[in-house]
């Protein structure tokens, strides 16, 4: 009989300890043989604890994201070969000095492009992960038809073509990288990021290995026929992007950016009702932006709203105790939140369901039952079929004062995260202690 047993994890592996009469106690291991080859491939390649230390979508995403891995790889291959012929590999007439030239100025190209795209889209890539992943793979592939069309053009373009597919790799290595840092955060249930991030790499190095070899069989084939290389391109990119969006669609973010907010506050305002995560994931566009009538913006500077005393008097009478302040432009169509100092995640949130609210009405999006069963949101849309602004503003205003709790509460019951959001605000806070003298 066992004084005692132990299992690893979740595991089949289970340890039995058993009295000898000797101070040693006999140690049983259950479920060896094949489980134990398993058990060795699950340490390598898994994380630690999984599957309850990862999310649940990570081994479809894992799957998914090998399967575009390997095309990828061979495209890459098929790329190489003809910018490599493209510089002179092969020519007799080719120089050192040319192509030595000719890499330098890609690679110098492809430097600035990565600078550049990391300024100008740093935030968004934390808030639209999922899109600017699949935007980072297409690119990717475009890239990739950019080489291969190098070695057949004129030599005098050939330059020209190399550094475009060279500032799209850049980019491709920017939001490659940083949208699977965000993806790996998703997935990392246990705060084991680190141990999540290298074992998808060990599970892409298996892949490139496996590529390798799939590799050193092609290529053979490909320098004897050459229409080859065309009709290997277009199979791989295909399955390339088919598993890439696969993958993309088959990732739930309980995080709230702007494209689940909207699907969110929408479906709540056509039946008062809140999607779950895998319902909204499953709406959020990965292709496109989401589309508004009105354009919305986070975290505003006073003068995107074209400062006025009236208008700022008008907004601090509306929103006198409040840590935001929303501003709608009905002749651009767009709606500026602006927060103040102090202002938290929920006041955040509060404002972008404002503004939310305002743009479903804009748009009559609101179905009628909800609005027969609210007075408040009849006057939103009233003054917005009007395009009264500062109706719209302070109706607007007062039903979120009555429903953003309930709006929130149901979030959390869909197991929503409410206290951090990818929204995506910028850094501008106002402080209304300025303008205290005007009441």
């Amino acid at each position: 009989m066992a004084l005692c047993k132990e299992n690893f994890g979740c595991s089949s592996i289970e340890r039995e300890y058993h009295p000898t009469g000797k101070p040693k106690l006999q140690v049983r291991t259950a479920n060896r043989g094949t489980n134990s080859i398993r058990q060795f491939f699950r340490n390598v390649f898994l994380p630690q604890g999984y599957p309850e230390s990862v999310s649940e979508d990570y081994l479809s995403y894992q799957i998914w994201d090998s399967i575009q891995a390997f095309a990828s790889s061979i495209t890459g291959t098929l790329a190489t070969q003809s910018v490599l012929k493209g510089i002179g590999v092969g020519n007799e007439q080719a120089t050192v000095l040319g192509a030595t030239l000719t890499w330098l100025l890609k690679d110098c190209t492809g430097m600035l492009g990565q600078i550049i795209f990391a300024w100008v889209q740093g935030t968004n890539l934390d808030c639209n992960a999922k899109r600017y992943r699949l935007m980072a793979d297409i690119l990717n592939d475009v890239a990739i038809f950019l080489d291969i069309l190098a070695s057949l053009i004129p030599a005098q373009l050939f330059i020209f073509v190399v550094c475009l597919s060279s500032l799209c790799r850049s980019i491709v290595g920017v939001a490659g990288a940083s949208t699977r840092a965000a993806l790996s955060q998703h997935q990392a249930r246990r705060n084991n990021m680190a141990d999540v991030s290298v074992k998808d790499g060990s599970q892409e190095t298996l892949v490139n290995v496996t590529a390798l070899l799939f590799n050193l069989v092609l290529t053979p084939f490909v320098s004897k026929y050459k229409q080859l290389v065309f009709y290997l391109f277009t199979f791989f990119t295909m399955l390339h992007l088919y598993a890439n969006y696969s993958a993309i669609k088959s990732v739930t973010m309980e995080t709230i950016n702007q494209a689940r907010l909207c699907i969110l506050v929408q479906e709540y305002l056509r039946s008062s009702t809140i999607l779950n995560v895998k319902e909204v994931n499953m709406q959020e566009p990965v292709i496109f932006g989401t589309y508004r009538k009105m354009s919305i913006h986070l975290g505003c500077s006073i003068k995107n709203i074209y400062p006025d005393e009236s208008i700022l008097a008008s907004l601090k009478k509306i929103y006198k105790d409040s840590k935001y302040l929303v501003f709608t432009d009905l002749v651009d169509d767009h709606i500026y939140t602006l927060l103040c100092n102090g202002s938290t995640v929920e006041h955040q949130l509060e404002g972008c369901f404002q503004a939310e609210v305002i743009n479903a009405a804009m748009d009559n999006l609101i179905s009628p039952q909800i609005l027969e069963q609210n007075k408040t949101l009849q006057k939103v849309t009233q003054s917005a079929s009007a395009r009264i602004p500062q109706e719209v503003i302070k109706y607007s205003f007062e039903y979120t004062k009555e429903n953003f709790g309930n709006f929130k509460k149901l979030l959390q019951s869909k197991h929503w995260i409410t206290d951090r959001h990818l929204l995506g605000a910028d850094e501008w806070r106002v402080d209304l202690m300025m303008n205290k003298k005007n009441d």
